[in-house]
């Protein structure tokens, strides 16, 4: 590894690994847990921070995830034969969106009431799930493409060697000059080029690989 650069690491909240292998225990009865493992390391963060965004807590949202991947879970193979459903991205974010709108509907926040005294009745469903389709439309394709990237990175960086990832996370991610490369870290500019070269190319593979790989029909 060059020395004089600790290069960027991806950290997985503590918290949320209990609630993972909780929530993958229930899941064993859909078939290989450990694909669900991977599905779950892929996909959690999007729907997560997707809920976050439209305004739930951080508990509110760690129960959007937990519930939107049983419904995934549920009902994989129905989406794998009804070509209805359209692509995964398009379903995973109906899903994500509906379990935001049972997140809402809960809150005592949604009772609504004219004045002091009077009575208090819940907003009607239809009106929550217009709310959570407002707050989870806009942020969905940003949020999905950024968290391909993310798990594409992850998988990449384990598949290279560390000094070649670092030469392409300085030049590409943190937008180092490469004359500032090459000085910090005693290489040449080829070998910046290169390692640019190869991790870009990985990496569009990977997130090619990523987008098919829960949208077989």
């Amino acid at each position: 590894m060059f020395m004089g650069v600790v290069p960027e690491t991806t950290t997985t909240s503590e918290n949320f690994a209990a609630t993972r292998y909780s929530l993958l225990s229930r899941l064993q009865d859909w078939g290989d847990n450990e694909s669900w493992r991977v599905f779950f390391d892929t996909y959690w963060r999007l729907i997560y921070s997707v809920a976050l965004k439209a305004g739930l807590t951080q508990t509110e949202a760690e129960e959007v995830v937990q519930e939107t991947v049983i419904c995934v879970a549920k009902d994989i193979q129905k989406f794998k034969r009804d070509r209805g459903l359209g692509s995964f991205k398009g379903w995973l974010c109906n899903l994500t969106r509906w379990r935001i709108a049972d997140q809402l509907q809960k809150r005592t926040g949604l009772l609504r009431g004219d004045g002091a005294g009077a009575a208090r009745t819940y907003q009607p469903l239809e009106e929550v799930a217009d709310l959570a389709d407002h707050t989870v439309g806009p942020d969905w394709e940003q949020e999905w493409q950024a968290h391909l990237l993310k798990a594409a990175i992850q998988r990449v960086k384990e598949r290279v060697r560390e000094e070649q990832y670092q030469l392409f996370d300085l030049c590409v991610t943190r937008e180092w000059p490469i004359p500032r490369i090459c000085q910090t870290l005693g290489v040449s500019k080829t070998q910046v080029y290169l390692a640019k070269l190869r991790i870009t190319r990985l990496l569009r593979k990977e997130v090619a690989r990523l987008e098919k790989e829960w949208d077989t029909r």
